[in-house]
């Protein structure tokens, strides 16, 4: 839920707006709300409940297998949505996005494309993070609490481009997962994730 304005904090607990602002503060440096620069301040939402699989970074799953993780930034930049991406995010159309491609390594071998479109109302600082040394995902999920997900999953042959990203043969198919999350009540990103179907198993936690 949204936190009302300061002034409307002050007036009804009868305080000064400076004692609501220093309040607020220390709430967010304790992660008890997140304040969104041009949106407001939000309680924060400290767990998440995902009735197909479970959201975490490659990084931490690759980790958790004693393997190591790395990633090359292919693309990262912001611009304004087309039609039909703001269409994918519920909004007008010209909503700023910020759009990444990342390749993810599993003890140097390329295991998932991942092309990422953040809406940057949520995501303000996205153009500025090491992503070489951190992942998308452990990044909103500290500054956009999750609210919701979606996935639709496929298998295809993967555009040149993305095969010869992860070093496929010709004629192997990946296993396409495409997310939508929400956060605060809107979309906050819309990725899709392409790892080699030789690569790559899918469990469902129960």
């Amino acid at each position: 839920d949204q936190v009302p304005p300061e002034a409307a904090l002050g007036r009804q607990f009868g305080v000064a707006r400076m004692t609501v602002h220093r309040a607020l503060r220390e709430l967010a440096a304790g992660r008890s709300v997140n304040r969104i620069q041009g949106l407001g301040t939000f309680v924060a939402q400290h767990k998440y409940q995902s009735t197909l699989v479970a959201i975490r970074s490659i990084a931490d799953e690759v980790r958790s297998r004693g393997d190591r993780h790395a990633c090359a930034v292919v693309l990262l930049e912001g611009m304004r949505a087309p039609v039909q991406l703001a269409l994918q995010f519920d909004a007008p159309r010209g909503i700023r996005l910020f759009h990444s491609i990342l390749v993810h390594y599993e003890n140097e071998i390329q295991i998932q494309v991942e092309d990422r479109w953040v809406n940057a109302a949520l995501a303000p600082d996205y153009l500025n993070q090491d992503f070489v040394h951190s992942t998308p995902n452990e990044y909103l999920m500290r500054v956009a609490p999750l609210q919701g997900v979606s996935y639709r999953i496929e298998a295809k042959i993967p555009l040149p481009d993305i095969r010869n990203r992860l070093a496929m043969p010709a004629g192997e198919p990946c296993l396409v997962l495409y997310r939508t999350t929400r956060s605060m009540g809107t979309i906050a990103s819309v990725a899709t994730l392409c790892p080699p179907a030789s690569r790559y198993q899918l469990t469902v936690p129960f």
